[in-house]
């Protein structure tokens, strides 16, 4: 029989991660119901690498799986297709540009209306977005943007703590515009010396990127260090793009 799920009364503390259900129970990873998703309650939440996922009519459901899936930055898997689609989309700059943090509620919202891999339906209700509207007004939740000649045609939204970065969602409505976003994350994350971009939950899409499963433990490790450290300019230049396109030399 699986240990009984906590009720979290608005505002109060989290458990710790590692009491968590594990293997053999009905929801390994779930750690606790109830509480609240104020800009206060997500900060502490994400801070012990813990994160609110239910869908409609559910209660708040708070996450701490282990293992964790992540992104090493150092590890992304740039194919040859998304190299060239990454190539020409920087050499076309008069028309295709990434953007931060300029359409955020668009980005979110666009993300709400797809299906998360392996589950039925969005998990990002409504009030789920504008608590992360709210979270992204308070400075702590982005997102990174594909813009082709003045349209927004993909993205994604992470939260971020000091130089933690947990993502959360994409969406494209062209071929490959959030791949597009997700490489310049990567290239932002590896220019200001960020390590690892948190994904959740293991799936193909981000296995087939370069994600792979951590302990929990070591994960909590990078976390509480990573928050700690000065927060990560915000803002995307071209010249980024160089992290993932070296630029060519000529041979000596």
């Amino acid at each position: 029989m699986p240990p009984q799920l906590p009720w979290l009364e608005p505002h109060a503390p989290f458990p710790t991660p590692t009491l968590a259900w594990g293997e053999g129970d009905p929801a390994p990873g779930l750690l606790a119901a109830g509480g609240a998703l104020d800009v206060a309650s997500l900060c502490a939440a994400y801070a012990q690498g813990t994160f609110p996922w239910y869908g409609p009519g559910q209660p708040i459901l708070w996450w701490a799986p282990d293992p964790r899936m992540v992104l090493p930055v150092a590890e992304f898997r740039l194919r040859r297709s998304l190299r060239k689609k990454l190539q020409a989309f920087r050499r076309q700059a008069a028309h295709c540009e990434i953007r931060i943090d300029s359409a955020f509620r668009d980005v979110i919202t666009a993300c709400s209306t797809k299906e998360r891999e392996g589950q039925a339906g969005t998990w990002i209700v409504p009030e789920m977005v504008e608590a992360y509207t709210e979270l992204h007004l308070a400075g702590h939740a982005h997102s990174v943007e594909t813009w082709v000649d003045g349209q927004l045609v993909g993205g994604l939204y992470c939260v971020a703590l000091g130089r933690a970065v947990f993502g959360e969602s994409m969406f494209a409505h062209e071929t490959d515009a959030s791949k597009i976003a997700l490489s310049a994350l990567v290239c932002l994350c590896r220019r200001h010396g960020i390590t690892l971009i948190d994904c959740q939950q293991n799936t193909q899409h981000l296995a087939s990127l370069g994600g792979r499963e951590i302990p929990r433990a070591d994960f909590l490790q990078h976390v509480d260090s990573a928050r700690q450290q000065p927060p990560t300019p915000w803002q995307f230049e071209p010249v980024y793009w160089d992290e993932l396109l070296p630029p060519k030399t000529d041979p000596a």
